[in-house]
Parts: structure tokens; C-alpha cells; sequence
């Protein structure tokens, strides 16, 4: 172990929050994020049900920050998966790596439901959002919802040697609860905030597992939380996968150097070049359902087309019992939809029924839109 130990990075102690920042460096960086945020936050506010349009951004999110840390998904597997579950259809042949994709997209959206009901970001909200994330799979050996008793180490990939060794665990609930209370009180720019408070979590590395995956939760919740979005729908993943040396590299400098602002420079940077990334995607699910409202009327010819366009747009990914059951469209107008909607080419059928299984379809003007 001492070996593997010669040339890690260890935790900065008692160098958090930091007690001083060299604005210049980064200043440029910030403004652009904060334009380039504010750009993409009216885009959200202009949308009709972001909740309806902006769904596949989530599923997206979880991909991207599951695949940093080697978990390798599809959209397709992720919303097959879902459809599997809505209609009671066996799942337990579903890889690892879905099922661990699909618990960080739930535990993201429980978490945003929690805080529209009034909940703080605290120690049991994050130990709530960790028990959700490890829920089953993998990680439900790896305890869920339980800070770390065992000291961590992050590894190189081969697991040569030990490239950052974080808090221990017997200061970790002290950093916690410093950590919670920046959240909380810091008077600080809410974008400076939210850098640092995500450098800080996976510093402090408190879960045996799951800390990069709840660290990239977080910052969208307090960006939310603290009111710079109108919505917790910006997701930052796509560009730290992107560029997963750089983010590593920044993050270790902090605890190596004290090197805060570096650290804030990339993240700015991420912002900046995420918020536009997603501001193209957001516009182009936007155009395509304004222009599938008219596709859809000429093609069902029916008062319940906006239902079954809300429909596949929040279910792109669905087997037939589900349109049926839970589209608001009467259930023999709803079967005949989906045969009229396949010979559209709207929806492509994923898999034929079969003895007590509805077939499956895709809305693929939209998958093709979101698959990464």
C-alpha cells in the first residue's frame, strides 16, 4: 500500500472554503457561463411543459455521468427498460449497467421532486438520494445511504497505484457539515458556489461508492435551489465525460496546489459550452413538437391527437398497453393510433407481440434526437 501511495494527492484540510480568490483569473470564463446559462433558462421558460419536452435531457444525463464512471448504457436500453416495467414485463435478463443508469436517473428526479416540496440539501437528503442511487444491483452491497467508515482511495484506471487519497472518515462528517452549511450561508456568486461545492463533495468522497454520481447531482439541484435556473433541467455530464482528463486534472490541483481557481476556469468553461450544447438540444425537441402537433392532427385526424403526441413525447419507448392505458385516449381509438402512427413511420416497432407481451414501439423522430 505504501508503495501504491508515493505519489497521491491527499484531501486539503482545513483549506475549505477557500479564504481567498484571484477573480482575474476566471472572470472571463464566468461571465460567458452566466450568459450562456441565462440564454438557455429562457429558452426553458418560453416551453409550454418542460417537464414533457426536457425528460430525454435527464435520461441523457444519466448516461453521460454513469459512463464516467465506466458504465456503459443506451438510450434505448435505458427506455426499453422503463417500458419493460411500466407493463409488468420481466426485466431480470437487463444488464448491470442499465439497471445502474436507470437508479441514477430515478434518484435525480426524486431528488428534484424533494426540493419542490420544500426539502434542503442536507445530510439526509443526500443520503436519501445515495440509497436510491445504490438501491439494488451492483451497488446495493456497497451501503446505500451510509456515509464511509473505511478510508477511500481513487485508484488509476489499472489500479497501478492511488492517485487521491480523500477525507477520512474520522473528519468526514465535520466536512460534511462545513460543506452543508457553504450550501447553505456562503455569500458567494451562486455559479463560484456551486463549483466549489461539487469540488468539495468529491474531495470529501463520503459514500464507499456512487461519490462521482451524486457530486454531478448536485449541481444542477443547487443552481435550481438557489433560483439562477427556473427549472433543474441543465445537465453538465456530456462535457466532463468529454473531457474527463481535464476534470480530473482540475479537481486533483485543488487539494495538490490550492489551486482553486483553475478548477473554477473549467467549470465555467463546462457551463458555458454545456448550457449552448443543450440550448441546441432543447430548441431542436421544441421545433420538432411544434411541428409534429400538425403531423399529428393530419395524421390521427382526431381531438385526441395532442394526447397521444404528449404521450410519445414523455414515453418514447413504450409497449402498446401502456398508450393504451394511460395516454387519455379511449382505449379503441388508442389501438388503432398506433397502427396508423406505424404506417406514418412515426412509431417503428421494436418488438412484435407476443402470447401476454404488448409489442413495443419507438418514437423515433424523437430518439434520434437524444441518442448519444
Amino acid at each position: 500500500m505504501d508503495k501504491m501511495l508515493e505519489n497521491a494527492v491527499h484531501y486539503h484540510y482545513n483549506k475549505f472554503p477557500p479564504k481567498s480568490l484571484d477573480y482575474g483569473k476566471f472572470y472571463k470564463e464566468l461571465t460567458s457561463a452566466t450568459d450562456a446559462l441565462s440564454r438557455y433558462d429562457q429558452e426553458l421558460k418560453k416551453m409550454h411543459n418542460n417537464e414533457i419536452l426536457l425528460a430525454p435531457l435527464r435520461n441523457q444525463e444519466a448516461l453521460l455521468s454513469s459512463r464516467i464512471e465506466g458504465t456503459i448504457s443506451t438510450m434505448d436500453e435505458i427506455l426499453q427498460y422503463e417500458a419493460n416495467e411500466d407493463s409488468d414485463t420481466d426485466n431480470k435478463l437487463v444488464r448491470a449497467d442499465v439497471l445502474e443508469t436507470v437508479l441514477y436517473q430515478r434518484a435525480l428526479k426524486n431528488a428534484q421532486l424533494a426540493l419542490e416540496d420544500g426539502y434542503d440539501i442536507s445530510d439526509a437528503f443526500i443520503k436519501q438520494m445515495h440509497q436510491q442511487l445504490l438501491y439494488f444491483g451492483r451497488g446495493s452491497e456497497k451501503a446505500p445511504g451510509l456515509y464511509k467508515t473505511e478510508q477511500n482511495y481513487l485508484a488509476d484506471r489499472d489500479r497501478r497505484y492511488i492517485r487521491f487519497v480523500p477525507i477520512s472518515p474520522d473528519h468526514l462528517q465535520q466536512g460534511m457539515d462545513e460543506l452543508l452549511s457553504y450550501i447553505k450561508n456562503a455569500d458567494e456568486l451562486v455559479l463560484i458556489k456551486t463549483a466549489i461545492a461539487h469540488l468539495e463533495f468529491e474531495a470529501l468522497h463520503p459514500f464507499k461508492d456512487g461519490n462521482g454520481r451524486i457530486g454531478r447531482m448536485l449541481i444542477p439541484l443547487i443552481l435550481w435551489k438557489e433560483k439562477v435556473i427556473s427549472q433543474p433541467h441543465f445537465y453538465i455530464s456530456g462535457y466532463f465525460e468529454e473531457f474527463k482528463d481535464d476534470y480530473i486534472f482540475a479537481m486533483r490541483n485543488v487539494s495538490e496546489h490550492n489551486n482553486w481557481e483553475l478548477w473554477l476556469k473549467f467549470f465555467f468553461i463546462a457551463v458555458e459550452k454545456q448550457a449552448v450544447k443543450n440550448l441546441e438540444i432543447t430548441e431542436k425537441i421544441q421545433k420538432l413538437y411544434e411541428e409534429m402537433k400538425t403531423v399529428f392532427a393530419e395524421a390521427l385526424s382526431s381531438k385526441y391527437s395532442i394526447n397521444a403526441l404528449d404521450f410519445v413525447f414523455t414515453n418514447p419507448v413504450f409497449r402498446n398497453n401502456k398508450f393504451t392505458n394511460k395516454s387519455a385516449v379511449p382505449t379503441n381509438t388508442a389501438a388503432k393510433f398506433s397502427k396508423k402512427l406505424v404506417e406514418e413511420g412515426l412509431l417503428v416497432l421494436v418488438e412484435e407481440a407476443s402470447g401476454s407481451r404488448p409489442a413495443m414501439y419507438s418514437f423515433e423522430p424523437l430518439m434520434k434526437l437524444v441518442r448519444i
